[in-house]
């Protein structure tokens, strides 16, 4: 049976770019995706590129690379992946002060600037100005994430890559189990999103990345059009993820909802014409946790409806994913005391930091030294 130099376990854009950049580097790779059709973060993702959110050196060294990979990444891929800017629209809730808002992005390397309840209805017509107390806006990139995964898959296809659609049973030093085969290679990378905990702990490796339950609703192609990228200014879901890692035990129990579910009220229009509107975040520690679809369903459209009256109604479908994260900006490292094995998984800012890394860490993987990924531990 062959044996590869790298086996990549998940096919999202993480996953899908990692392969991609290893087998460019030279390395025979087999990248490994449960579904021929993933429902992952990836599909439902809002495609934002936040490339004026680096708060550190590290992050905005990481942000300008990205700027620098996307702007070649269409003609290097040979595919259409929508790539844009948009006008950022964070909403400031009618209770909250804007003076708080501009604060909490002091640090970002563009910081986004101020406007008025009026200026904010001037650039985004569709929102309800009764429900805000003004914005905060910024230059936002965009993509179509799906479109981009597919793109880095058939590249990685085009390059030798080789791709099997079989769900990872077991990881093991020198290869993984499938449930229809074994597959053997010097080294493996799990990928796998919000299930890389899972998959890691059935091998005896703990690792501090988790997930959330996301939940949104995908709206067909309609002929309204929302001219922004609209999201609140306070992002419940970063302090949800921090404070659902405090105690890491509580992870290794079954069936356990670590906090309450939070809601950020937000909406993204693709070129098709088709909307995302989201999202519910849950933590819950069973990844095929069952949700109440229709009480989900109006918890969203009754929030989105409160900013964006003309969306909440749409006709469309309810739809949920796992999305990882960390309590770092990403976990891209190999696992001590069992070689060859490795995650790159966490991130968070994925469509903007993955890109960079998996340059970083395919060149490192082929000798080449690295300072980002050399210190990156779990």
């Amino acid at each position: 049976m062959k044996t590869y130099d790298w086996i990549v376990v998940g096919g999202g854009i993480t996953g899908a770019t990692l392969a991609y950049e290893l087998v460019k580097t030279g390395f025979s790779v087999l990248l490994l995706e449960q579904q021929a059709t993933p429902q992952n973060a990836t599909r439902y993702s809002y495609g934002g590129l936040a490339y004026w959110s680096g708060t550190t050196p590290l992050t905005r060294q990481l942000c300008q690379e990205a700027i620098a990979r996307y702007n070649i990444l269409s003609q290097e891929l040979d595919a259409d992946i929508e790539l844009r800017e948009l006008d950022l629209l964070l909403t400031i809730s009618a209770d909250s002060n804007p003076e708080t808002a501009v604060a909490n992005y002091a640090q970002c390397a563009v910081s986004p600037h101020l406007l008025s309840v009026q200026e904010a209805c001037e650039l985004e017509p569709l929102l309800n100005q009764e429900a805000i107390a003004g914005a905060l806006t910024v230059k936002h990139g965009h993509i179509n994430p799906e479109k981009t995964a597919q793109a880095y898959i058939q590249a990685f296809l085009r390059a030798g890559g080789e791709m099997q659609i079989n769900p990872v049973l077991q990881i093991f030093k020198g290869g993984v189990e499938t449930n229809t085969a074994t597959y053997h290679s010097a080294n493996v990378v799990v990928c796998a999103g919000g299930l890389s905990r899972q998959l890691l702990k059935s091998a005896g490796i703990s690792v501090k990345v988790y997930f959330t339950h996301a939940e949104m609703i995908q709206i067909p192609p309609v002929d309204l059009r929302l001219n922004t990228l609209v999201m609140p200014a306070n992002l419940q879901r970063f302090q949800l993820e921090t404070a659902s890692t405090q105690v890491d035990e509580l992870w290794d129990e079954s069936n356990k909802e670590i906090a309450s579910p939070i809601l950020d009220a937000g909406a993204v229009q693709f070129l098709d014409g088709s909307l995302r509107l989201g999202q519910i975040s849950r933590v819950l520690t069973n990844p095929y946790a069952e949700i109440n679809v229709e009480a989900s369903e109006q918890w969203l459209r009754k929030s989105i409806t409160q900013v964006l009256p003309a969306l909440g109604n749409l006709s469309g479908t309810w739809h949920k994913c796992l999305v990882a994260f960390s309590n770092k900006r990403f976990v891209v490292a190999a696992i001590p005391e069992f070689q060859g094995v490795h995650i790159f998984s966490g991130f968070s800012n994925p469509l903007v930091f993955v890109p960079p890394l998996a340059q970083r860490f395919a060149n490192f993987a082929a000798g080449k030294e690295d300072e980002i990924i050399s210190q990156s531990r779990i």
